[in-house]
């Protein structure tokens, strides 16, 4: 019994040196593509979109020079332009809605529009989407007011122009799975634009496999302190899914995966990208769904059960955001792009870049994953299913202890099985898909399995 108790061992451990010295290198391509991101590109989307004067949701839709009509439209062409530059791969759409009044932020009947640019997947089996938003509507202190200026810079002109450089550098350069990028109407007066395009994915049976909103991500100097901070930026998530069902809550209790949603995955993964990939820019991990009390873009993806989070500057600056211009005591009020930071918008372009290029290369996350649990050990065994999609040429079993925020270390195999002799009590794990190319898929967390 010694001996066999040794072997077992010796043979576990031998496994996972081997997994270890198996590290894979980062993908040579996606850092071409996030070195190939422009500030002075960015600066002159922001500067387009301010010169619109005011692109509140209920302003002019006819004018040809001012209000959303016209910013759409000046959008839909810069879309059409990188699409006619990638030989057409890029599909440019104008999605139209009639919005009723609702009593509240919408005064009136009117026609709503988000706009669209569509990357579609190289593989026809592989129907995933992975979704890119940020919202093209400004608004002044008073939220009602449609016609007075708006300039909007960071928020979210700062979104809006890292969608079209998104769709520049990638436009040539499609994936597996097909890429979404929106400029969504309405998110001042109650989230509309989003909520109509997660309401149409969700009737059309559309797979998708995550959604990353960007609301304010140009801007790095804190209102009222003056701290500067252009290296770090935040991403929120949601630690208990909005659509969880009983049984999925019975589930995460029995688990422990308080920490361990979709959602906070997608954040750890995107966290991971800019460790790898963007220069000088750490991920914050917040563990909300969104700000104290205040919400955004995402929020109507993860209420009908998606994998969505929100990304976003570091620092708000509250004399820039949601205020007319004005000078007052000195103060200069308003959302100027003279108060934009262009290095740091250039750089969370490139984390989003970086995390939709890999996630839309890889295989889709490995099925059914599960921790044994028929027997008392201080050895984990995980098991699983290939992914329904892609091509792949194995796995990460991912650990960290449980009082960690990130993955601390990953074990390669090739099988769709691996025993670790770490103890399930101490620790939580996770699978991930690993391509051919060494693109890595959304990490899963285990359920139960007898």
């Amino acid at each position: 019994m010694r001996c066999t108790v040794t072997a077992v061992f010796v043979f576990l451990l031998a496994g996972l040196k081997t997994g270890m010295a198996q590290e894979l290198p980062d993908d040579s391509g996606i850092s071409a593509l996030v070195r190939a991101v422009s500030a002075d590109s960015l600066r002159s989307y922001v500067e387009k979109l301010v010169s619109f004067g005011t692109r509140h949701t209920l302003s002019n839709r006819t004018d040809p020079e001012r209000g959303i009509g016209a910013a759409q439209h000046w959008l839909l062409q810069q879309f059409r332009s990188f699409s006619a530059e990638g030989k057409g791969r890029l599909k440019v759409t104008l999605d139209t809605w009639q919005q009723p009044a609702d009593g509240k932020r919408v005064n009136r009947p009117i026609v709503m529009a988000n706009v669209m640019a569509v990357l579609p997947g190289t593989d026809t089996a592989d129907h995933r989407v992975f979704i890119i938003t940020a919202h093209l509507d400004s608004r002044r202190t008073n939220v009602m007011d449609s016609t007075g200026d708006a300039p909007g810079a960071n928020d979210d002109a700062s979104g809006v122009a890292a969608l079209l450089e998104m769709a520049r550098v990638m436009g040539s350069h499609p994936r597996a799975a097909t890429i979404m990028w929106v400029a969504v109407s309405g998110e001042e007066q109650g989230l509309l634009g989003a909520a109509h395009l997660a309401e149409k994915m969700k009737q059309a049976h559309r797979e998708v496999a995550a959604m990353i909103n960007n609301d304010m991500i140009g801007q790095s100097t804190a209102g009222g302190t003056d701290l500067q901070d252009n290296t770090r930026v935040r991403v929120f998530s949601e630690g208990i899914p909005r659509a969880e069902t009983p049984a999925q809550a019975a589930l995460r209790r029995a688990t422990g995966g308080e920490n361990d949603s979709p959602s906070r995955e997608l954040a750890r993964y995107i966290k991971a990208a800019a460790d790898r990939y963007v220069d000088n820019l750490t991920v914050k991990l917040i563990y909300r769904s969104d700000r104290f009390l205040r919400g955004g873009d995402h929020l109507p993806f993860t209420e009908r059960g998606y994998t969505a989070v929100r990304i976003t500057d570091y620092y708000e600056n509250y004399t820039h955001q949601h205020q007319d211009v004005r000078k007052a005591n000195g103060i200069i009020y308003g959302d100027l792009t003279r108060f934009m930071d262009f290095a740091y918008l250039r750089k969370n372009t490139g984390l989003n870049l970086a995390a939709v290029a890999e996630l839309a290369a890889a295989p889709s996350v490995p099925q059914e994953v599960k921790m044994d649990v028929r027997e008392l050990s201080n050895k984990t065994r995980l098991y699983w299913k290939a992914p329904a999609h892609g091509r792949v040429k194995g796995y990460y079993v991912l650990m960290r202890e449980t009082d960690q925020p990130m993955w601390q270390r990953r074990f390669f195999t090739s099988s769709e099985t691996l025993i670790l002799p770490y103890s399930k009590d101490n620790y939580f794990f996770a699978v991930q898909a690993i391509g051919e190319d060494g693109s890595r898929s959304l990490p899963v967390f285990p359920a139960i399995g007898r």
